[in-house]
């Protein structure tokens, strides 16, 4: 078996290019290290430093590979920035896909499993989130998403191409000791209420005054080595059985003021907090089930928010990049 893996030296997709190479698969990595770590690309991978807007470089990385599979990782992912700027997140997370699914189609790869995310739904009419929520973006990160969720299935409609979908939830934790969240600017929960504890920093609270049960947001949070078994899984499904779109999550939901809880039990520190406006389109509440994710590929998460709080904090403490 031999993956390509787009944005393999991110978090989630230098993650998942380990586990697949601890599967003896052989890996590929397409990367640009706009957001990644050359550092992170983990040994034994080969590695492709290009952009997937490049077409030229992508199919011939692809031309030299050709793999039986798809991992497609690469993407521009902060909600506030889509907000900004738009633009960048269609040309990035669309045009990108679509030069991803070009390649494929003149290599002859004919699976992929995409990273998508729980910003398709938008605002959601009912918890937890089903795959059957009709998906309503509120923000140009979810949108772009969405769309290049449409154009893979639109797409493997013409040629046969077998996918998998996942919807992600909030990942978190480190991995094999040596991966973890490395983001600049950082922007997720768990790193900065880390951060904010071992450097004495101020953490911005970003909206009290959501309709949850202490005013701030809620999100489904799932450990990065969880999602990378979903990613197994994932593989395996697609290139054996029917398309399909699954979310990726725990089925329970935690408020900012609770993970800054665990984080201060983690790390014997206070978290000194300020509060700030709302940011645009951040929901009140994210949770989802796994029922069907369960069902069709026998996944379930099996680390909880202490755990991946716990194993932030050691990469926190120890990273090198």
């Amino acid at each position: 078996m031999k993956v390509l893996v787009t944005g393999g030296a991110g978090y989630i997709g230098s993650v998942v290019s380990r586990a697949l190479l601890e599967e003896t698969t052989e890996v590929a990595i397409v990367d640009n290290l706009a957001g990644g770590h050359r550092e992170a690309v983990p040994k034994g991978a080969r590695f492709y430093r290009t952009d997937i807007l490049e077409k030229k470089n992508l199919s011939r990385a692809m031309a030299r590979e050709r793999p039986d599979a798809v991992m497609h990782f690469a993407a521009s992912m902060q909600v506030g920035e889509s907000m900004r700027e738009p633009l960048k997140y269609y040309r990035n997370n669309v045009l990108g896909t679509a030069n991803v699914l070009e390649a494929m189609a003149e290599n002859g790869c004919s699976a992929i499993v995409f990273s998508s995310t729980a910003a398709v739904y938008g605002t959601p009419k009912t918890m937890p989130i089903t795959e059957d929520e009709v998906p309503k973006p509120v923000n140009p990160y979810g949108s772009s998403k969405l769309a290049a969720e449409s154009m893979i299935r639109e797409f493997a409609g013409t040629n046969g191409t077998k996918y998998a979908i996942l919807r992600y939830f909030n990942a978190a934790g480190s991995a094999f000791g040596i991966m973890g969240e490395s983001h600049k600017p950082e922007t997720h929960i768990i790193p900065m209420c880390l951060n904010a504890a071992l450097h004495g920093k101020k953490l911005e609270v970003f909206g009290t005054d959501y309709p949850t049960k202490d005013g701030t947001c809620i999100r489904d949070y799932v450990h990065v080595l969880d999602i990378a078994k979903a990613h197994m899984k994932a593989l395996d499904y697609a290139l054996k059985k029917p398309s399909d779109c699954f979310n990726i999550a725990s089925g329970s939901g935690h408020s900012v003021m609770e993970v800054i809880g665990v984080a201060e039990k983690a790390s014997g520190k206070k978290i000194k907090t300020e509060n700030r406006p709302r940011r645009p389109g951040d929901p009140a509440e994210l949770v989802a089930s796994n029922n069907k994710a369960l069902e069709k590929l026998g996944w379930k998460p099996g680390l909880n928010l202490e755990e991946m709080v716990s194993s932030a904090l050691e990469w926190e403490r120890h990273k090198k990049f």
